[in-house]
């Protein structure tokens, strides 16, 4: 099945909209959409960075398929002083939405982390993890 950048877009931010409106539902951050941080309440923010793409199959001159990588990054924010077990139970939940799964056509490999990362200032309000995957879909 072949599909386009902003389906796999769409595919990807659909299937944590949905689940991240769940209860205990969570507001996500998506790029180049304006968001506002909650104060001292957990959040999650978005990122995909597409990659390589490289020929899958070749029909002719202009036409086959392409396998498009890139990786899906999800930075979970959780407030300081609470411990690592609210962060790590939200990140699991993201997690096993992607996790070695298909999802319309999107391949995504074994997740990396939660990588816990260091606050750019000392006074930080959050706690935050690291979640990356990457993923194979076919374009044309």
């Amino acid at each position: 099945m072949s599909s386009t950048y902003n389906d796999i877009r769409a595919a990807i931010e659909g299937r944590i909209a949905t689940e991240m409106a769940l209860s205990p539902s969570y507001p996500v951050a998506y790029q180049n959409v304006p968001f506002t941080p909650p104060n001292n309440s957990t959040w999650l923010q978005v990122f995909l960075l597409f990659g390589a793409n490289n020929y899958a199959t070749l029909v002719g001159p202009s036409t086959g398929f392409n396998a498009q990588n890139g990786t899906l990054t999800i930075n979970t924010f959780t407030p300081v002083g609470a411990g690592a077990a609210a962060n790590y139970t939200i990140v699991e939940r993201v997690k096993d939405l992607f996790d070695r799964q298909t999802v319309s056509s999107i391949i995504f490999d074994a997740a990396s982390g939660p990588s816990v990362v260091r606050p750019s200032s000392p006074d930080s309000a959050f706690f935050q993890t690291q979640l990356v995957i990457t993923f194979t879909c076919y374009v044309d």
